[in-house]
Parts: C-alpha cells; structure tokens; sequence
C-alpha cells in the first residue's frame, strides 16, 4: 500500500463519516437555535427544555435519512472490501 492510496483510504473514510453524521448534527443545531431563540423571548433558562426537542429531531431525522445513511455507508464498505485485493498487492 502507498502513502497515497492510504491518504486516499483516510480521505473517503472521513467524507464517508461527514456525510452520515452531517444530518443529524444538522438537525440538532437548528433545533437548539430555535429553542434558544423561543428561551430567549419567554425568558425560560431551563436547560432541560432545549434536550428533549433535540433528541426528537435526531430520532426524526434517523427515521428520515437513515435509508440514505445506511446505504451510503454499505456502499462504501463494499468498495472498501472490494479494493482489498488491490491494496494488498
């Protein structure tokens, strides 16, 4: 295996992982901002307010694209497991 061919595994690996997470973290981030925005107009600091919305829009978000994440990263591995032999040689 070259240096190359192994910055190019790590690079792949790193989209791969990017990509799968980014909606979830999407989903968090723009739920804290509306109830931080909603918390900051009514004056409720409850800290345990902003949690629970979170945890249902990552869950939602999971129902929604986890076919797509799923497949993205499947799709991924079976290249991976494909280009063994290639990497090896």
């Amino acid at each position: 295996m070259t240096p190359t061919a192994a910055i190019e595994l790590g690079r792949q690996a790193i989209e791969v992982m990017l990509l799968v997470s980014a909606p979830l973290f999407a989903a968090a981030l723009i739920t804290g901002l509306i109830v931080s925005i909603f918390q900051a107009a009514t004056q409720i600091n409850e800290a345990t307010l902003s949690f629970v919305p979170k945890i249902i829009a990552v869950f939602v978000t999971l129902i929604v694209a986890g076919p797509w994440m799923v497949t993205l990263f499947t799709d991924y591995v079976t290249r991976l497991y494909g280009a063994i032999p290639t990497l090896i040689g």
